[in-house]
């Protein structure tokens, strides 16, 4: 808390009038990471076959990783207090950012695209993917540079995907 506090040019006194202790700095540095992360999402234009629109969603989460990739972590690796749990906190629709996948694949599942399952199953699975795959990458475990990467998450994906067609 003291680095922080100098680094940002207050007292650590100032600091800890905001935030109890480092979990807390921590835990508030991830919530503001998931509201850019929901803002982003919110903003992009799902058109196109379902597909296409959960790789748009895709690239949301690449683009946030690969910018901020110690916010990322924090926001999906890091155990903290608060954070979203499955299945109750995503069932109950609290999990902004996975609620914009949940409603593409219910559409999908609607339409016919995909058979009927659990949504939140899928979200589930699909975010953990992608995610483990970004960990992966953020943790120097893939030699590709951030452009292969996408691709091969893309291509991830629609493997996922075509196991869930109808």
């Amino acid at each position: 808390m003291r680095r922080v506090a100098s680094a940002v040019g207050i007292t650590p006194m100032a600091l800890y009038r905001h935030y109890p202790n480092r979990d807390g700095l921590l835990n508030a540095l991830a919530d503001v990471g998931f509201v850019e992360l929901s803002e982003k999402l919110a903003s992009v234009r799902l058109t196109g076959g379902i597909e296409e629109q959960l790789l748009k969603i895709l690239d949301v989460f690449l683009d946030h990783a690969f910018e901020k990739p110690r916010l990322f972590t924090l926001m999906f690796l890091t155990k903290r207090e608060g954070a979203r749990q499955y299945p109750e906190d995503f069932r109950a629709r609290r999990s902004p950012t996975a609620n914009v996948s949940a409603d593409v694949i219910a559409r999908a599942m609607e339409t016919g695209n995909f058979r009927k399952d659990d949504v939140w199953e899928i979200v589930f699975e699909t975010g953990a993917l992608m995610q483990g795959l970004v960990m992966l990458y953020l943790g120097g475990r893939v030699a590709m540079p951030p452009e292969s990467f996408r691709a091969f998450c893309h291509r991830s994906l629609g493997r996922y995907l075509n196991g869930i067609r109808s």
